[in-house]
Formats: structure tokens, sequence, C-alpha cells
């Protein structure tokens, strides 16, 4: 049986607060590879993602983590006990970025000698220290086969290749490990992740497979279309999967990714047990910066170990896709419309939002503007980031429309969505209404589905930003800014 990791550490940058061991506020280089190291060693996680989508990542990695950390890695073998799993760039989306990519694909024999020559010198057989990439916004199959097929041809192929001299490639520069990936389709918009089952079930035919690991956002699809509508697109979508994973005699191992705050997922230390109940069909939940950092290490450890410790991968709770589809439907559209009047605002304050992670610019429904008419704003982390600087948890938007039906739905089929909305409404500040350009009435309705305690710190905070805000003095507003974050234990 596969032993598939029950947390995935990520490199989101999430967190109010730098990690000890980085060498400034934003964590890049050096410090990402010391991360990895501690997040196995003292956090208990068993994966890391490594990431080069939207960042730079270090294709030396394994051979530093080896060579740095011996003792314990001799103890606990990378590709094994622990897992390094590589985000890639997809390059029908990401153009500017696509042969990166191809260096990665390249990077892993050369990870796998490096693991090799480790492991043999300590009389322990070598393992593929990686052995499976994710690939975002995936929306077919074709886009996993090409990089499963290029490795297999181009990378791993290319060692039969005769030379000048008449020797082959693998003669001249060693053998091509390991000789197959496994591709992890990261998918993250609402019709690619409704159709999920049909992307894998397409990708896995005709291959000699009898797992697969399926990764689920949930911060782009709450951004794209609200926090409620993101929750039920996930249920819809893990029930797909898992029926497809019966028909098909396959095991399907879900990935969720979810963050702290409330509105990218509530998967914190203090909701670990609460989120791995809500979700018994997933296998891999991520652990963000926020959890690793903004919280004391034992409670960090705790979250995790109840992770590990939950009753996981089950068959998930059965679902009315129709009825589901029918509340996605309502709330995302009354979530689009809010969303355009606070584009001023979120754009205003983002440059303002402190950077804990060395990244680039992202291409989403929402991301950077690039035709005329389509919605400019940041990533998720940064647009959530600046909601709650003025005390405007954007898990409110979109709910205005919830029909007491619905709301009788929803209780039974994700109950879990109003312990969420109770923990974003305590960073609520009546006060925000200043500076959200959003109906009163359409958030009343919002706040009278849960009773809620606020938070009166993280309230003086943001009086401060908004203070700044209507006096025009936003240079003066970011020490406040991280203020609220840090009361409220995540950026965004």
């Amino acid at each position: 049986m596969v032993q598939i990791p029950r947390t995935m550490s990520t490199q989101h940058p999430d967190n109010a607060t730098p990690p000890f061991f980085a060498e400034g506020p934003v964590t890049e280089g050096e410090d990402e590879i010391q991360e990895a190291y501690y997040i196995y060693s003292h956090l208990g996680c068993d994966e890391q993602m490594w990431d080069f989508e939207g960042k730079e990542g270090d294709a030396y990695a394994v051979k530093k983590l080896l060579s740095r950390y011996d003792d314990y890695f001799e103890s606990n073998i990378l590709g094994k006990d622990h897992r390094l799993t590589i985000r890639g760039p997809n390059p029908d989306v990401e153009i500017s970025e696509a042969k990166i990519l191809l260096e990665i694909l390249d990077s892993i024999p050369r990870s796998y000698d490096a693991a090799k020559l480790f492991y043999e010198d300590a009389g322990i057989d070598p393992t593929p220290p990686i052995f499976e990439v994710i690939i975002p916004m995936v929306t077919n199959a074709t886009q996993l086969d090409l990089v499963h097929d290029y490795y297999q041809e181009q990378v791993v192929g290319q060692a039969d290749h005769t030379l000048a001299d008449g020797r082959t490639v693998s003669d001249w520069v060693g053998e091509f490990m390991p000789e197959e990936i496994s591709v992890i389709p990261l998918i993250e918009d609402r019709e690619s992740m409704l159709s999920a089952h049909e992307i894998v079930e397409q990708y896995i035919e005709g291959r000699d497979v009898d797992h697969q690991r399926v990764f689920l956002a949930r911060s782009d699809p709450a951004m794209n279309y609200g926090s409620l509508a993101a929750d039920l697109i996930n249920k819809v979508s893990l029930q797909r999967l898992y029926q497809m994973a019966m028909t098909t005699d396959t095991e399907i191992h879900p990935i969720f990714g979810a963050g702290s705050v409330p509105f990218r997922g509530n998967l914190s230390p203090h909701t670990a047990h609460d989120i791995a109940a809500a979700y018994p069909e997933v296998e891999t939940f991520t652990i963000q910066s926020a959890f690793k950092y903004d919280y004391p290490i034992s409670e960090t450890r705790e979250g995790i170990e109840a992770l590990h410790s939950a009753d996981l991968g089950r068959r998930p709770p059965r679902i009315d896709e129709d009825r589901a589809l029918d509340v996605i439907d309502d709330t995302a559209e009354h979530y689009s419309r809010q969303v355009k009047s606070i584009e001023p605002l979120v754009n205003r304050l983002a440059e303002n939002i402190p950077s804990r992670r060395s990244r680039k610019l992202h291409v989403g429904l929402f991301g950077y503007s690039r035709e005329v008419g389509e919605s400019s704003l940041p990533r998720a982390i940064t647009f959530t980031a600046t909601l709650y600087s003025v005390g405007f948890p954007p898990s409110i938007m979109g709910l205005s429309g919830l029909s007491d039906d619905d709301l009788d739905f929803v209780e039974e089929v994700f109950p879990q969505f109003f312990p969420n909305l109770e923990r974003a409404l305590q960073y609520y500040n009546p006060r925000s209404l200043e500076v959200v350009d959003i109906p009163e009435e359409d958030v009343e309705a919002a706040l009278d589905l849960v009773d809620y305690d606020p938070d009166p710190e993280h309230q003086s905070a943001t009086d401060a930003v908004i203070d700044g805000l209507t006096a025009s003095s936003d240079h003066k507003i970011e020490n406040d800014i991280v203020e609220a974050a840090r009361i409220r234990r995540f950026l965004g």
C-alpha cells in the first residue's frame, strides 16, 4: 500500500511573522533550505512542496539538504520517509516561465545522483528523492501528458542516444533515474475542478497506474467565486473523484490547498481537527506559512499531529450536486458584483502589504490585467490581507443572496461553514464600511448568520489603517497592517 503524506508544507507567504531562521522579513534562497529541514525535523510534516511556480526555486535543494543535515537524512530517507515535491509552471498559462519547467525536469536525475551517492556511502539503498511534479492551473489531461511524456522521452530517453565516439549518453554521464515520474494536477478554476474526475481519468487511461494524487485549490476559487462557493466546489469535485475512483479501480489521493485565514480554508493549528472532520475524503492538507510561523511551535506541532492522527481518506458524505451548484451560482454572482466594487480599495492598499516571500506576478481569473475589461487584483493572499487590514473579512462577500433553504442545505452538507464564518467575523470592524463600497444591507445579511465576539485589539489596529486611508496617509499604515496581522495570526 502506498504511503501518502498527510501534511504538505508549502511556501505560501501568508504569515504575519517571519520565521526565526530567516535572515530578513522576506524568506528566500538559503532560508528555504533550512525551512525544509525544519518542517521535517521539528514540526513533523512529511512533505515539502518545492515551488518554482511564481517564484525562484533552488534546483540543488536535494544536494544541499543531504550535505548540510547528513545525520538527520541518514535516519530519515528523502524520497521515502520524507517527500520533496516540485511545483513548476504550466507552460500553457505561464508562457514567459515555460522553459523553467524543462529545467526542473532535467534536474530530477541530477538530484537522484546526489541522493544515490549520499545513501550508498551510508550503506543505504538509494531512493529517488524527487519523483512527483505538481503542475498548476490544469484544465485538461493533455497538460499532464506533455509533462509525463517529455520526462519519459526527452530526459530519460536521451540515455540511449549515441554520441560521436560510439558511446551512449548514459555511458558518458551515467544513468537517468528515476525512469518515470508522477504528475500531480493542481486544479484551480471552477469548471476544471468540477471536471477533475474527467481530467484525471483521461490522464490515467492506458497507463499502468493504480493510484493518483490530485491537488484541489482552495484560495483561488475563494478569490474568484467566494469562500462558501469554494468549499462547495471542492465538495462536489471530491465526490466526483471518488465515484471515478470506484469505476476505474484506481486509488485517488486528494490534496487540499487550505490556508489559515477562514476565507482561504481556515486551516490553522487551532482548527486542524475541525477541518479534517469537514473534509474526511482528503488525504493530504497543505501547511502554509501562517500555520508554521504565527503560532508557538508546540501548538503548530499539535495541529500537525491532529491531521496525522485523523481518520482521513474516507468515502465523502453524499452531496446533492444540483442543489450545491445552485448555491454556488447564486453566491458567486453576488460575490462577483461585490468584488468589482472593492477593486480600487484593494489595489490602493496592496502596495502596503509586506512581502513575506520572494514571488513573481501570478496569472489567474483575477490575475494582473492582460485584456481590456479584465479585473485587475493582486494574488489571493494580498487580496485577503488588504480587506482584513481594514476589518472587512472577505468571507462576508457573496452571502447576501442566501435563502433559508440555502442555509439549511449548507448546514446539512458543510456545517463547518458556520464556525469558519464565526472565526472570520471576530475580525470585523463596523468602521470598514467607511472605505469598503458594499451596501450595508449586504453586510448585515452575513453578520446575522452567526454569533461572534469582536476582537478589540484587532479593531483598534484596523481603526488606525482606516484613519490612515481617510487621511490619505497610505505610506504610514504598514506598521498598523502588520500589527493587525500579528493579532489574528495570519497576513492574508
